[in-house]
């Protein structure tokens, strides 16, 4: 037999994903959410956590998480028996185990992206680490139905050993490129009207790695047990190109043999096949954003039909559509980017966006 929450707990409300969840949990569950952060001296004591949350979830940085569940095992003394406790921390292991020593049912949550700008997780991959779960178990599926994310099931072990490629190797790699750029360029901006699409795409991630908090990266790296090992695998390959490229033509064959022909075989055709239909995804999409002659759109109307009125506007105003991309922001609204052919005037697009704005069916948001 399930059990549902009135209340939940999350240890860490103030900070991104605390927030994020907060929303979530209001909005989406319409359930009551306590909070506890040491930097905000508004927030809920621990204590109150403890005593009126049924689901306790942790959301704390990767480097306090396993101490402060330790905390919390230690202050509910057995009263969290027959509760459910979650954690949200990008290594698993550790946090598990340290929910485990309580008398609560356990599960250990992993969402593989920043708090979105969005009201789930959909098109994202959640990691589930089922750890002791049984009365919790209808509940939880109800959450990750809500949540809309891609989950996939793993035991934290294999959770930590794959966030070591996945994350900690990704992540050193850029940070590596970023600083070459550094010592050899110092401008990024003077590289990128030079840029390829790949160097596009890395470029984007040096920038996003840089631009959030630093301490989830240094984290990452320095809190999965699994990350030195990797990294210093990554440093001996880049230390054997290095190499061959430093002996000339006379290495070029072996070159091809060991990163080319071995790797791509490794990798098998299947997985080839899908990365590279995804980069060229990327490309299209990279290409599409670029176009300067753009008209952003909200559609207040969120209803069958309402695309159609949209498009019928420019139709009736002679204006060809190149690409159209929508999105959803987090307080629900849809909103449309349309690029045009070349040769489309600046004033039909005026007239577009007045016609738009006197009817109510959109409103022009930039362009």
């Amino acid at each position: 037999m399930g059990t549902h929450p009135r209340v939940i707990g999350i240890v860490g409300s103030a900070g991104a994903y605390g927030r994020w969840l907060t929303t979530f949990f209001n909005q989406r569950m319409g359930l009551e959410v306590i909070g506890h952060d040491p930097a905000d001296a508004a927030s809920a004591s621990e204590q109150a956590l403890l005593e009126r949350a049924d689901v306790l979830l942790f959301a704390a940085p990767i480097r306090y998480t396993p101490a402060l569940i330790e905390r919390y095992v230690s202050m509910a003394d057995g009263s969290e028996t027959g509760k459910l406790w979650l954690d949200v921390t990008s290594v698993k292991a550790a946090p598990v185990a340290a929910m485990l020593r309580s008398r609560a049912e356990v599960v250990g949550l992993h969402p593989m992206t920043a708090p979105p700008k969005t009201p789930t997780l959909k098109g994202r991959v959640l990691v589930v680490c089922e750890a002791r779960l049984q009365r919790w178990k209808p509940w939880l599926d109800t959450l990750l139905a809500a949540l809309e994310a891609e989950c996939v099931q793993a035991t934290p072990e294999h959770h930590d050993r794959a966030m070591a490629l996945v994350q900690a190797m990704v992540h050193a790699a850029h940070l590596a490129q970023a600083g070459v750029l550094r010592e050899c360029s110092g401008s990024l901006a003077a590289l990128m009207p030079l840029r390829s699409a790949s160097f596009e795409m890395d470029a984007a991630m040096m920038s996003r790695i840089l631009s959030l908090n630093p301490a989830i990266y240094e984290d990452i790296q320095f809190g999965n047990p699994h990350a030195h090992g990797v990294l210093t695998a990554l440093a001996a390959q880049l230390g054997r190109m290095a190499e061959l490229v430093g002996q000339g033509d006379a290495a070029r064959a072996t070159f091809r043999r060991e990163f080319l022909d071995d790797n791509r075989a490794a990798l098998g055709p299947q997985a080839l096949a899908e990365g590279n239909y995804t980069f060229e995804r990327l490309g299209y999409l990279l290409a599409d954003l670029s176009d300067r002659q753009c008209m952003s759109i909200h559609l207040p109307e969120d209803r069958p039909g309402s695309l159609r009125a949209l498009l019928h506007v420019f139709e009736a105003h002679g204006v060809s559509i190149a690409s159209l991309h929508s999105s959803r922001t987090p307080a629900g609204e849809v909103h449309f980017r349309l690029s045009f052919i070349s040769g489309t005037l600046p004033t039909q697009l005026q007239a577009v966006a007045g016609e738009l704005q006197r009817s109510g069916i959109g409103r022009v948001l930039s362009g």
